[in-house]
């Protein structure tokens, strides 16, 4: 499997959040996780890219997710 590029864009209080992250480390997947709530420019980026101001985002390389959908995670990770 090689090694694709996984950035979350969360909040602190979004329990779909913390539950897309703790799928992502019990299936060892290295992640960067961006808090929109802190972050207002890495917020607008994922709003240009998504049209979705919603969270949990998952960028993953070049595709979008938003919320927490496991099949579609699962497919583009390739487990």
């Amino acid at each position: 499997m090689s090694e694709k590029k996984v950035i979350v864009y969360s909040t602190p209080t979004c329990p779909y959040c913390v539950m897309v992250k703790q799928y992502l480390n019990e299936k060892k997947i290295e992640y960067k996780d961006i808090d929109v709530s802190e972050d207002q420019e890495s917020a607008e980026k994922m709003f240009e890219k998504s049209h979705h101001m919603g969270v949990p985002q998952l960028w993953i390389d070049h595709e979008v997710i938003v919320g927490f959908d496991q099949t579609k995670i699962d497919q583009l990770l390739g487990i």
